[in-house]
């Protein structure tokens, strides 16, 4: 006879991990924001910022982000040492290329 499903056990395990990931976000969000140098923006300027790339719909506008935030951490990681084995452009915390506003220019 097989063994009982504990499915209780199961929950915890994947709201514990679901928590983890939450906050390797948030923290991955927090270095893209002080790497990028919108650390030195007030809280309304980079929320603002974020909400007027969040809103933007001109396709043209938001490639020529993506353009810049792949220069951006391509320049970073040419910067890094390259056996540091973090791959800083896999972190899901920059898509829509928050790091375009942070600059000053492009946002709508």
């Amino acid at each position: 006879m097989r063994k009982p499903r504990d499915y209780d056990a199961e929950l915890k395990a994947l709201d514990e991990k679901a928590r983890e990931l939450k906050a390797r976000k948030v923290q991955q969000l927090g270095d893209l924001v002080i790497a990028t140098g919108a650390d030195q923006l007030s809280t309304d300027e980079l929320a603002g910022a974020l909400v007027a790339i969040a809103e933007t719909k001109d396709a043209a506008k938001r490639e020529a982000w993506v353009k810049r935030g792949v220069m951006f951490f391509e320049s970073r990681s040419r910067r890094t040492a390259p056996a540091s084995g973090r791959n800083e452009r896999s972190a899901p915390a920059q898509s829509g290329s928050p790091q375009s506003p942070a600059s000053g220019s492009g946002s709508a």
